[in-house]
């Protein structure tokens, strides 16, 4: 295991992905360092940055040297690489298989779905100035009712997290994902039950890291309010 040594980590904590990489390095106390990389301004593609990452996306991590790239990577190089407990990705091979069928599917489903209803109700308009276009919104969400379906009766089922009893990476990554559309003063979760009770124990599990991780967010939540 890794001692001694600083992460490096290029964020943008309105990125979902961003989030959960920064909650999982703060409740777990694994030293690091964030350097900020605001999207919004395009300091993704400053020659830099371009250097580091010629994808131009976030969040990068750099280790002693070792550059990678991809939420997905990086959560489970960490649980792997540095002294975390191991329900984060478990070493039992099956238990593991559970958490990359979820990281799997997330990016086809719980990802791009949550992410459109924030793109079409907050990103779109403040780019455009242009009205929310609802045909387009209801679709989106609409595709997102069906990815929380499947959440429910694939994943949560009768156990408490994504991938069983404990918490694990998967549930970082789909709670950010959710958590996005609060952005625009929407909690799709609402009428969600069984997800806000899932959603309530990744909170506790994680503590403070939660709501620092998603302060941006809620910032944004909050002038958003106040202009209505």
């Amino acid at each position: 295991m890794a001692t001694g040594r600083q992460v490096e980590v290029y964020l943008d904590l309105l990125s979902q992905p961003c989030r959960a990489v920064h909650i999982l390095l703060s409740c777990n106390n694994i030293p690091h360092r964030v350097r900020t990389v605001a999207l919004r301004r395009g300091e993704n593609r400053s020659p830099d940055f371009t250097k580091l990452n010629p994808m131009n996306k976030v969040p990068v991590m750099v280790d002693n040297g070792f550059v990678l790239t991809e939420s997905d990577a990086i959560l489970k190089y960490l649980a792997t690489e540095y002294d975390v407990p191991e329900h984060w990705y478990p070493r039992q091979p099956e238990r593991r298989a559970r958490v990359d069928e979820y990281t799997a599917w997330h990016h086809s489903n719980t990802r791009p779905h949550a992410a459109k209803v924030f793109i079409l109700e907050v990103l779109l308009p403040t780019q455009t100035g242009s009205p929310v276009e609802e045909v387009r919104l209801s679709h989106a969400l609409s595709q997102l009712d069906d990815t929380l379906d499947k959440l429910e009766s694939m994943f949560l089922r009768r156990q408490p997290f994504l991938c069983g009893d404990d918490i694990t990476i998967a549930d970082l990554l789909a709670v950010c994902e959710l958590m996005q559309p609060v952005g625009g003063a929407r909690d799709i979760l609402q009428q969600r039950p069984q997800l806000q009770r899932w959603r309530t124990r990744v909170q506790a599990a994680v503590g403070d890291s939660f709501d620092r991780a998603h302060a941006v967010l809620y910032a944004l939540r909050d002038r958003r309010r106040s202009k209505l």
